[in-house]
């Protein structure tokens, strides 16, 4: 199976993690551009209950622009989606799409597209791994 999110599994409930979330993607630089409430609209449009989560759209502008230059087709993988979803009462997961995951979708990248995706890679994988530490 290919692996095509970067990932960490907090002991934390879902409602601080998400809120730790926000504050390590801003601490590296990203805005949160979208927010998808998983849970919420599938129960309103298909009346299911699933586990809370949430799909953060993630964007640094200046990677962003950097990557339109070089290829204005990588808007349709952009923002970095980053999934906060619960485990359970105290667990919950958070998973990034993989910038290197990016680069083997976009073919033709070149240096440009590398070094952005580089650069998301080296930001996300640390907002990870500061989740892991508080």
């Amino acid at each position: 199976m290919t692996q095509y999110t970067l990932e960490t599994t907090v002991p934390r409930p879902y409602d601080e993690t998400v809120e730790a979330v926000r504050a390590e993607l801003a601490a590296a630089g990203f805005g949160i551009l979208t927010e998808i409430d998983l849970k919420a609209t599938l129960k309103a449009k298909l009346d299911v209950d699933v586990a809370p989560q949430i799909i953060l759209g993630a964007c640094r502008p200046q990677l962003a622009h950097q990557a339109l230059q070089a290829d204005p087709s990588i808007a349709a993988l952009l923002p970095c989606n980053v999934v906060v979803r619960a485990l359970d009462d105290t667990t919950t997961v958070v998973e990034a799409f993989d910038p290197d995951a990016m680069m083997s979708l976009a073919g033709h990248a070149g240096d440009t597209l590398r070094t952005v995706a580089t650069d998301a890679r080296q930001r996300l994988t640390a907002a990870l791994a500061a989740l892991e530490k508080n």
